[in-house]
């Protein structure tokens, strides 16, 4: 990136210019929305601290790849909901499970994003990583063996208790490891930290679906299509490998360096200064998250058309859903991997903008031509159009959505800004899942109609996401997060805040740092 070539004589011009717009008091509108270029020279390029591309990288990865259990834990409770409809029929249908199960994981993720974000800047990084992996590990494998006195619908609810506790593990994840994630970045090569910082959060949940989708094929495959409640008892069971790797890589972690220069640990939080210089930012953050998770509760009616083209699922065996499910699911892969780098080109700014805009333009298509598209002898020309629509959005908003909720504020108060903005997110989510039905019964007894209007809104919403983006988020340069440090502590000494007690010691306890 250019920013990061600027000389010492143009650093120092730079920060001083920063620093007296932000003294005056509540800074300008530049000073909020445009992060500066270069205010902080960058003293760990691979060059310079003398790690390997493996050590600058694990931590990244130990930090954010808790995330691919998200994809994984959330995308498998669709093939164990099927596994158990097929086994257990009217007992099933009857049940109240059947309604909250698939959905009360998230409710547990928006209480765990909320705590943990609190949790992440308050405690530790690590130690809120360490206890986010405990719980997912314990209620993973509590819900693996779920049974309540041999009765069915018992043991169904005792799977849905379960199930929320899960859900606050995967909200710890997004806090306590993304920051930490984004956070540890900073020693990898500048022009690659976002690019990295994807990979091993976003592209993880990618992943997680995939194999969350893979999974259940493979263990079906292996009973043949029987032994029913081995196949989905496997299926969550082999949910607890991968959180338990990451908990013993993580015993391994040190706080990230920028938590311990900047922590508010042992300092008072100034609620309201936070508002007042993080507060816009954070609103326009969260409701583009809001609209990405909203409107992705529409894409699945694509999806579910192509598999109705392809077989019946009532009578097909659980090999092909499951097969033809991990199919689906790798329509976001390309996106991911490939789109990971374009973070970096562009800036996430413009990455997203970009790519939620190119998404919605296709889904305004795929919407006008859906009665022509979904047809049975269209159907692989469907699913490649289908596919590129998916890429698209992790291209944009699913890339760099996390990018800019974990770099577009300072270090003291990141988890928590973060965690709030992506339980906004997860509640947008909530709300789709309520409102779309609503759209799709707009259509009446026309199908076409009730498929197209939620892709009309949907795309629509699209395109006012990437406006807010371009207009109301600051760009993020290799250095953000340094810089936001920089510019936060500069309001909080202008309004008269002792930013002295601000971090850490290397025994855990409060820096006092010395007068300037």
């Amino acid at each position: 990136m250019k920013e990061d070539s600027a000389d010492s004589g143009a650093v120092s011009d730079q920060s001083n210019s920063q620093k007296t717009l932000i003294s005056s008091g509540s800074p300008p509108i530049l000073a909020q929305n445009e992060i500066p270029s270069a205010i902080v020279a960058n003293p760990n390029d691979q060059a310079q601290n003398g790690k390997t591309l493996w050590q600058q990288l694990l931590p990244v990865v130990a930090c954010g790849a808790g995330l691919f259990s998200d994809g994984y834990i959330n995308n498998v409770i669709g093939s164990v909901v099927t596994v158990l409809r097929a086994q257990y029929g009217t007992t099933w249908a009857n049940s109240t499970a059947k309604t909250y199960l698939s959905a009360i994981a998230f409710v547990g993720t928006v209480v765990g994003q909320l705590l943990f974000g609190y949790l992440s800047d308050k405690w530790s990084r690590t130690n809120a990583l360490l206890l986010s992996t405990l719980i997912l590990i314990v209620f993973t494998a509590l819900s693996t063996g779920s049974y309540y006195k041999g009765d069915t619908v018992g043991m169904f609810n005792v799977l849905t208790a379960w199930r929320f506790f899960v859900g606050i593990g995967i909200g710890g994840e997004y806090p306590a490891g993304s920051v930490a994630a984004a956070e540890s970045s900073g020693e990898l090569k500048s022009g690659t930290r976002n690019m990295w910082f994807i990979l091993f959060t976003n592209s993880m949940i990618d992943w997680g679906f995939v194999i969350g989708a893979f999974v259940p094929w493979l263990v079906a495959a292996a009973c043949h299509n029987t032994n029913l409640e081995t196949i989905w008892r496997t299926s969550l069971g082999i949910g607890v490998v991968f959180p338990f790797s990451l908990f013993i890589m993580r015993f391994f972690l040190k706080e990230p360096e920028e938590f311990q220069k900047n922590s508010m640990k042992y300092a008072r939080t100034p609620y309201k200064l936070v508002f007042k210089f993080y507060g816009w930012r954070l609103f326009i953050v969260s409701l583009i998250w809001f609209l990405y998770d909203f409107s992705a509760y529409s894409f699945a009616i694509y999806s579910s058309t192509i598999l109705a083209n392809i077989f019946d699922e009532k009578s097909a065996p659980l090999t092909t859903v499951f097969g033809w499910n991990t199919v689906i699911n790798l329509f976001y892969i390309p996106g991911t991997m490939m789109g990971a780098p374009v973070s970096d080109w562009l800036g996430p700014r413009k990455a997203l903008a970009v790519g939620v805009t190119l998404q919605g333009v296709i889904g305004f298509i795929m919407a006008g031509c859906y009665s022509s598209l979904a047809q049975p002898q269209l159907v692989g020309a469907f699913a490649v159009v289908f596919g590129i629509f998916q890429s698209l959005g992790e291209l944009g908003p699913g890339n760099n959505i996390g990018v800019l909720a974990a770099k577009t504020c300072a270090t003291g108060v990141r988890g928590q800004y973060y965690g709030v903005a992506a339980a906004v997110g997860k509640l947008g989510a909530f709300v789709g899942t309520f409102v779309f039905p609503f759209i799709v019964k707009a259509g009446g007894e026309d199908k076409v109609l009730s498929a197209q209007y939620p892709f009309y809104v949907s795309s629509v919403l699209c395109i006012l996401s990437a406006v807010l983006c371009w207009f109301g988020v600051p760009e993020v340069g290799q250095n953000t997060i340094q810089d936001e440090d920089v510019r936060f502590r500069a309001f909080l000494e202008a309004n008269g805040y002792d930013t002295g007690q601000l971090g850490l010691r290397k025994d855990g306890s409060m820096v006092v740092e010395e007068a300037k």
